[in-house]
């Protein structure tokens, strides 16, 4: 007999069928008592029995733990169907597997683009720039302030001129680019936009993500340019003009990473990245675009931290939470709105300088965790992070993680296969009610910004960092070669990557070359016309699109903006 052939039960079978269940219930919970009873009699190993977050974790989960199970589809549902828990996409890594990213950039573009060419030689399949400290921060390569940082954590990237070579000879319409950049984002994508124009790549045709999460760096890391009020204006003018002309293109990737690099627990990370993301909804609305026009292109940035089975619960209870708000808060109607889709890097600040070879296999196991819990991008760590940028050797052991964890361990071929899992079901159900109990705190506090601006993300980070620190310090955490096993080879053998000196001064005689044959009347007039649309309502894109054909600087750029929105303090919260 068919499904649809079948009878209703009746009333009176329902019935008995609730009774069942809960003499089930009574009698497991019965034998769950008599086991710890036992349990408890018996020695246990000296050792925290809690998650890196300082959560509990119980000898034993049952379905005492988990909600009614009737409440599977509202709860699980299934992979790619609303509420998302069991992935974004309905045939996960059976269709297409994550894209495999390693963050990447040093010295000057050229010698970027010639490790570009060699990673996507080596099988990688997308793009993650890494930007040194002046360009993170909106300065060019011979501004004062710059000096001594050029091309040391990341690539130097002044102007068109520099994001021209860095892509050169890789062909932007096939290939996935992400930028780590915040505080001038607006300034980086428009470089990137231009640079695409140069090689005939229409906007259309660009896929990628900029990162340009404004929020997680008043909270978290502090590579700011303007107050808070103008950067958000810039985020939305973003997400406007991306909807019109780069629909395949992210115009942000909310950022949990450096939340949680900075001391957070998972359910601090799962939080503020969510309510941030939240803000951002938010601020779209009240610009008057349509939630379904810009939604859909909002991505996610998550770290994978150590704890395996917690950071797995994490990204499913993240997909669940957000498909309710967009759906039941924002009145989105449209199924890619609910759908949140996330990159992932496993955890930096796991790296350790001591015994650097153990960094090998924590990449390992993160980086699983990050499979199974069903993300569309990752980002490996090279075991020489830690010590500086990393090798091409490094770097291609690193890759080689992903390519083994994609076609040798069978993980990728069964979708969400830990669901149903006692303990990670209701891991993922504990962290979803953290998550909602901090979204309660915010909101008293008056939103994000008014929580910004109080210092309380900052104190509530530093106080998580604090406890996590001197669990390790007492030995109360074990970190293998560091606080334990640690039998004399600690010493570093292995070779790093070392950044050529001179390129601070090769860069600067390129700036100079730049300034000597450029049409300064048009770099003038685009700077003028751009200050005039920030004391305005207009988006900006545009204008700094001008900017950048005419080869104005990233710190020119940002100055002209500056005049009207100001430079942001932190103000003092310790």
């Amino acid at each position: 007999m068919s499904t649809i052939e079948r009878e209703v039960p009746s009333t009176e079978e329902l019935r008995k069928e609730l009774r069942r269940k809960e003499e089930e219930l009574r009698d497991l919970r019965a034998r769950v008592e008599a086991w710890e009873a036992e349990y408890e009699k018996a020695p246990k190993r000296d050792v925290l029995f809690t998650s890196i977050s300082g959560r509990e974790v119980e000898p034993l989960y049952t379905p005492l733990d988990r909600s009614d199970d009737d409440l599977y589809l509202d709860e699980l549902g299934l992979p790619g169907r609303y509420p998302f828990t069991r992935g974004p996409y309905g045939t996960m890594y059976r269709t297409r597997l994550w894209t495999m990213r390693q963050f990447a950039g040093f010295a000057t573009a050229e010698e970027t683009n010639e490790r570009y060419h060699y990673l996507l030689k080596n099988g990688q399949t997308g793009l993650s720039v890494a930007f040194d400290f002046p360009t993170l921060m909106g300065y060019d390569s011979d501004h004062p302030r710059s000096l001594g940082e050029v091309g040391v954590c990341g690539v130097a990237i002044s102007s068109l001129d520099d994001m021209e070579t860095l892509f050169d000879g890789i062909p932007l319409d096939k290939v996935s680019v992400s930028m780590t950049i915040n505080g001038p984002a607006i300034i980086l994508f428009c470089f990137y936009v231009a640079a695409a124009e140069k090689q005939g790549v229409s906007p259309e045709k660009l896929r990628g993500t900029v990162q340009n999460d404004i929020l997680k760096e008043y909270q978290a890391q502090h590579a700011w340019v303007f107050p808070p009020e103008p950067a958000l204006r810039a985020i939305v003018d973003m997400f406007e003009w991306c909807s019109d002309h780069a629909p395949s293109y992210n115009p942000i990737s909310i950022s949990g990473y450096h939340i949680r690099e900075a001391g957070a627990t998972a359910a601090q990370e799962l939080a503020f990245t969510l309510r941030n993301g939240f803000e951002y909804v938010e601020r779209g609305l009240a610009r008057g675009l349509d939630v379904d026009a810009f939604a859909p292109r909002l991505s996610f940035f998550f770290d994978i931290h150590n704890d395996f089975f917690e950071e797995i619960a994490k990204l499913r209870a993240a997909r669940r939470i957000w498909a309710r708000r967009m759906k039941e808060v924002y009145g989105a109607k449209n199924p890619a709105s609910w759908r949140l889709r996330t990159h992932c890097q496993t955890a930096g600040v796991t790296l350790t300088a001591q015994q650097p070879e153990n960094n090998i296999v924590r990449v390992a196991y993160q980086a699983m965790a990050a499979a199974l819990g069903g993300t569309q991008s990752l980002h490996t760590n090279s075991m020489d992070e830690t010590l500086a940028l990393p090798t091409e050797k490094s770097v291609r052991i690193a890759l080689r993680t992903q390519q083994v964890l994609a076609h040798e361990t069978g993980v990728p071929n069964t979708i969400d296969p830990l669901a149903g899992s006692y303990y990670l079901e209701a891991l993922t159900d504990e962290l979803e009610g953290e998550a909602e109990e901090l979204f309660a705190e915010i909101d008293e506090l008056g939103g994000v910004v008014p929580g910004i601006e109080a210092g309380w993300f900052q104190r509530e980070i530093s106080s998580s960092a604090m406890r996590q620190q001197e669990e390790v310090e007492r030995g109360e955490r074990v970190i293998v070669g560091l606080n334990d096993f640690t039998d004399g080879s600690e010493e570093v053998t292995i070779d790093t990557l070392k950044v050529d000196p001179t390129v601070e001064e090769r860069q600067r005689a390129r700036m100079a070359a730049l300034r000597e044959r450029r049409d300064d009347d048009a770099v003038e007039r685009t700077l003028a016309a751009l200050t005039a649309a920030a004391a305005t309502g207009e988006n900006l894109v545009p204008r700094i699109l001008d900017c950048a054909r005419a080869y104005c600087t990233l710190y020119e750029i940002r100055h002209a903006m500056e005049e009207v929105f100001g430079a942001y303090k932190e103000p003092v919260f310790f």
